[in-house]
């Protein structure tokens, strides 16, 4: 799966959860709340909609009102397991990297580490440093974990 079509099932995924807790919601508010255009919430809408995931009615002159049908209830679950999922895989996958450059610090004879990132693969990381007895540490003498989003790498143990 794609980054994009990743990325498209996670705005589908909080637009149905938005509609859900208030079927009066407007455009305008949903694409603030998920941070993209206007047109972006449109296009999404008018694919659920296809889907028959929501429907629309008027509920007055200009003012619209979604409302999710069984079967966008039903891609609202699959949709949420599907993040949980993927969400665990990167988590297994980003413990797996960091145990297999840990075997590759203490071979080198280091028991510290830097990691030189942020959010949630640097907190993955100190937290398995942490369980696995290596020091997470900011001297530049130790070896460096450097993050990229999802990659990472293994500096200074020459």
């Amino acid at each position: 799966m794609s980054l994009e079509s990743t990325n498209e099932e996670i705005r589908e995924l909080s637009l149905l959860e938005q509609i859900e807790s208030d079927p009066d919601v407007n455009q305008s508010t949903l694409a603030t709340q998920l941070g993209v255009a206007v047109g972006t919430v449109n296009w999404h809408l008018k694919r659920l909609i296809a889907k028959g995931a929501v429907k629309v009615s008027r509920a007055e002159r200009k003012k619209l009102r979604y409302i999710i049908t069984p079967e966008g209830l039903a891609l609202r679950a699959r949709l949420a397991v599907d993040y949980v999922e993927r969400s665990f895989s990167v988590y297994r996958r980003t413990r797996q990297k960091v145990k297999d450059n840990i075997a590759k610090i203490r071979k080198a004879g280091f028991d510290r580490v830097r990691i030189i990132g942020t959010g949630d693969v640097a907190d993955i990381c100190k937290l398995t440093c942490l369980e696995q007895g290596i020091a997470v540490v900011n001297d530049k003498t130790a070896p460096a974990l450097i993050l990229d989003g999802y990659k990472m790498r293994l500096e200074g143990l020459a």
